[in-house]
């Protein structure tokens, strides 16, 4: 198994990589993102599943805000989320909100900044990163091991708390889509109940009717009162939409069948109890989007969609219905979680 050439603790290379039997992949400081990911599947195909925005290196690239500015793959965001302000949303949730903290930043603080490179072992990178105050977390770290017996890629997250704290946490991996309509599908594992956004996405023009329950991804309550397949992505009609599966298995798996793999996800369920699904869909228009971005986000989370800590930590309807929102962090005791990225041939 090969690793870039210098494996020493710094902040200097902005990338590192590492190939192995099975495939090879990049790192970058910036937020700690994963991306490009390419796997050789059993039968000597290749696969390279995950999204690497279109304006990474366009000139203007340092004005995009931070989580954006080299916005690709897969990442980890604590707190997940941001605080929103309550217009539009249902009363029972409006009257949880509250405004951001003027150190909050969308994803947390690891999501909009470099984090430091650490020793690690052979086959492996390994980063990390301290957080100042008043942040109750104290420091990140994050390890990306390939399976030197497989096209697929096992990620732990350690977490430090500074003082005692309830948060929401999540993972960010995001997979380039195909341009055909429905071109993909999510193969979710058993879930107890999805529910769709409680309001129009960025005031894109939304596909599925707001704040409804469901219990099949193949029939999702529409916004023309009827239902809409939302395995089948990307969608028809350009659109920015969030679902959020409660009580889920820890997988789920994104088919390709023009291209003839499936990339799978598989995580600890105990910790992030909830998947959310991101549709960019070509709906965000406003800079540096500018209704390009065909992308989805398959996103192990601990949250109610990413409505903050405030609302992640207060009695809110989904904590309400069983599935927890948020996670109890203690600084005497280090939160590990782990997760791994695997292709196969269909």
């Amino acid at each position: 198994m090969g690793t870039t050439p210098s494996t020493a603790p710094g902040t200097t290379d902005e990338y590192r990589g590492l190939g192995w039997e099975f495939g090879s992949l990049t790192v970058q400081r910036h937020a700690a993102m994963l991306a490009p990911v390419t796997f050789v599947l059993a039968d000597g195909r290749q696969a390279a599943p995950m999204q690497i925005a279109p304006w990474a290196y366009e000139p203007g690239a340092e004005r995009i805000a931070a989580v954006e500015r080299k916005l690709r793959g897969d990442w980890p965001c604590l707190p997940f989320g941001y605080a929103a302000a309550p217009e539009g949303f249902p009363a029972e949730w409006a009257a949880l909100m509250q405004p951001a903290e003027a150190h909050d930043l969308p994803h947390g603080y690891a999501s909009n900044h470099g984090w430091t490179w650490q020793e690690a072992p052979a086959g492996s990178l390994a980063l990390a990163i301290d957080i100042p105050d008043p942040d109750p977390i104290r420091r990140m770290e994050r390890t990306v091991t390939p399976d030197p017996s497989a096209p697929a890629v096992d990620i732990t997250l350690t977490v430090h708390a500074r003082r005692p704290c309830r948060l929401p946490l999540g993972l960010h991996p995001t997979f380039r889509l195909p341009a055909r309509p429905g071109g993909a599908r999510i193969e979710p594992g058993a879930f107890d109940h999805g529910l769709t956004y409680l309001r129009s996405v960025d005031d894109a023009t939304p596909v599925f009717a707001a704040n409804q329950r469901f219990t099949d991804l193949s029939a999702v309550p529409g916004i023309d009162g009827g239902t809409v397949d939302a395995a089948a992505v990307p969608l028809a009609a350009p659109t920015e939409e969030l679902l959020q599966l409660n009580g889920i298995d820890g997988s789920v798996a994104l088919a390709y069948p023009d291209e003839g793999f499936r990339v799978r996800l598989s995580w600890q369920k105990e910790h992030l109890p909830s998947l959310l699904l991101w549709m960019s869909n070509r709906g965000r228009k406003f800079h540096p989007w500018n209704g390009r971005h065909v992308a989805l986000g398959i996103e192990p989370i601990c949250s109610p969609f990413g409505l903050g800590p405030a609302v992640a930590a207060a009695d809110n309807p989904i904590a309400r219905s069983g599935t927890p929102t948020a996670i109890a962090f203690d600084p005497d005791t280090p939160f590990v979680t782990r997760y791994r990225i695997a292709a196969e041939p269909l």
